[in-house]
């Protein structure tokens, strides 16, 4: 059984993604690049929109080749991004292109294998090599239900697949290095569509995360629901020892406790981290569905009969305002 490609995998670093700050590659790229590492025995190539930046983390997480396309200040356009992709599959014939599945990920790649005569999957959570054959996981109708699908190059394209951040798990954690070895930096020539050309970005505006690292990159978020009943200081002071990211429900966000931001779930992000911990969460739908690739789930809700429950792999029940006081001062204590 083979466990990995003999293609190339193109994989688009995005340094204007919401997922980073440009000119840096955002760490979900990075793990994309040390996912695709695993995924194939041939070339492992990443396609920048702008500077190169830095090539040497782009080597390190794995990419053998680093194609940079400049787009004449059309960057943030999804059109001319999804244009420079195609250029690039043209010029690399990959097997499969990867790009990270928010937003913005999500637009390049529908667009692209429609230009590209192909096939597009989004919000990825898995994938694996089968027999030589790629296979991706998703989790649909709200995470109540788990669709594997087979991904092939049609006769003309190459399937472009929309990653969720997180999805290579621990796996990208440790980034196989390549060989040592600088990757080569080429120019990549790309005339943006008329298409593309005909947007115009009237306004833009970066909105900093709710604390801690980004949401869709953090390993460990910490996530106040209506039980804290407005007290987002009291999640804050769980996630800040923790190094976590601090997120939150549907309702809390309606309250007008946090900003909009920091929402997780159907209408908001999906996120993977290594742990989940929700305070006053009582698990509704809406909410689990963007928390079903947590690897571990700790909740603390006053609510023995919560759906939380369900999925918690463990779980206390009780007044948040009085447990997360305790376990602030328990990890104090375990650190001395």
């Amino acid at each position: 059984m083979s466990q990995t490609l003999t293609a190339p995998v193109l994989v688009l670093v995005d340094p204007d993604a919401p997922t980073g700050a440009a000119p840096a590659p955002a760490g979900a790229c990075l793990d994309l690049l040390g996912g695709a590492r695993r995924l194939t025995g041939g070339e492992v190539v990443a396609l920048v929109l702008g500077d190169a930046g830095a090539p040497d983390a782009l080597a390190a997480a794995g990419a053998d080749r680093v194609l940079t396309a400049d787009l004449d200040g059309l960057e943030s356009l999804a059109g001319a991004a999804a244009d420079a992709l195609v250029a690039a599959a043209r010029r690399v014939r990959p097997g499969v292109v990867l790009v990270v599945s928010d937003y913005r990920g999500k637009e390049i790649a529908g667009r692209a294998a429609i230009l590209l005569g192909s096939a597009c999957v989004s919000d990825v959570a898995a994938l694996e090599v089968v027999d030589g054959e790629l296979r991706a996981s998703k989790l649909v109708l709200s995470g109540s239900w788990s669709t594997t699908m087979s991904v092939a190059p049609a006769p003309e394209g190459t399937p472009v697949l929309a990653v969720r951040p997180g999805a290579f798990g621990a796996e990208a954690d440790g980034r196989a290095p390549g060989s040592g070895r600088a990757a080569r930096v080429e120019a990549l020539e790309v005339d943006a569509a008329p298409a593309s050309r005909a947007v115009r970005v009237v306004s833009r505006e970066r909105v900093g995360a709710a604390a801690g690292p980004p949401l869709t990159e953090a390993r460990t978020v910490v996530v106040g629901g209506r039980g804290v009943d407005g007290d987002f200081d009291l999640v804050r002071s769980l996630a800040d020892p923790l190094g976590a990211a601090v997120g939150a429900t549907r309702v809390a966000c309606d309250e007008g406790w946090i900003e909009r931001s920091a929402q997780i779930g159907q209408t908001g992000e999906t996120i993977s981290p290594r742990l989940y911990i929700g305070l006053g969460v009582s698990g509704a739908i809406h909410h689990t569905s963007g928390i079903q690739g947590a690897g571990t789930i700790v909740a603390v809700c006053d609510d023995s009969e919560a759906p939380i429950f369900e999925m918690a792999d463990f779980g206390v029940v009780g007044d948040v305002a009085d447990v997360v006081p305790q376990l602030v001062d328990e990890l104090a204590r375990l650190r001395g």
